[in-house]
């Protein structure tokens, strides 16, 4: 079920009017007002500071969101098309999806050192293995009627990527997409917070480390609104398309 388009424009001022109300009864340092918030943002503005943290926490959610879709699609294939492969990776697979996030940023920092590296790879390795049982699943249900067509047609292994195996699998990668953003999020931020001198989750520590909540909710939500701008103007888009190709393979079913 779809959400009306003005539910938002509803909910959105609902939300402040009750966070301002709440804030004048309480009349703390602990929970600022909007209008206080917003004048933390706009200091960080001007100064420059939130455009320079928000570009590196991007940089790394975007570089470790790449080598995690890539791998992990690439292992998912493999798995889902090999079934000795998958009996052998399998287990190896569960460990790494139950290995807490925390233990694995900590190992790496303690094994590389607090170096850039060291923090993307973390946040890869725990992506991955949740891309791969998302697209296992996929490559598990390619249809083998198409298979054989496209041997009968002479497919090279382009075509068959572009024209065959890519269609099917959209809607595995583009659950993959949306879940890996969501998490990929997190992490980078408990990496940064954990030890890097830079980024949004950096930022959130030093505000914490002077009760400073204020500039914690301003950079909080300065990151989730371009999170929101990404699925509004990514996300979505993608998902329309994948619905889009599912529709016309009914029609021409």
């Amino acid at each position: 079920m779809k959400t009306a388009p003005w539910a938002c424009w509803i909910a959105l001022p609902a939300a402040l009017l009750i966070w301002g109300l709440v804030a004048a009864l309480l009349d703390s340092a602990l929970l600022p007002s909007p209008l206080a918030v917003l004048q933390t943002l706009w200091g960080e503005v001007r100064a420059g500071e939130l455009q320079h943290h928000l570009g590196v926490t991007l940089r790394r959610v975007m570089l470790s969101f790449a080598l995690a879709m890539a791998l992990g699609t690439l292992l998912g294939v493999w798995m889902g098309r090999a079934p000795l492969v998958n009996a052998l990776l399998d287990p190896l697979l569960v460990l790494f999806l139950n290995l807490p996030a925390l233990v694995t940023i900590i190992l790496l920092y303690v094994w590389v050192g607090l170096v850039e590296a060291a923090a993307v790879l973390a946040v890869v390795i725990n992506k991955v293995p949740n891309v791969a049982v998302t697209v296992r699943e996929g490559a598990r249900s390619l249809d083998n009627r198409l298979e054989q067509m496209a041997e009968v047609y002479h497919f090279t292994r382009w075509q068959r990527l572009a024209h065959v195996w890519t269609p099917q699998l959209f809607p595995y990668l583009m659950a993959a997409t949306r879940g890996g953003l969501a998490l990929i999020w997190k992490i980078v931020l408990v990496v940064e917070l954990l030890g890097r001198s830079d980024g949004i989750g950096f930022q959130l520590h030093m505000a914490f480390q002077v009760f400073d909540v204020a500039s914690i909710l301003a950079y909080s939500l300065a990151f989730i609104a371009v999170v929101q701008v990404i699925e509004l103007a990514v996300l979505q888009p993608l998902e329309r398309r994948a619905s889009r190709w599912r529709t016309a393979g009914v029609r021409h079913a």
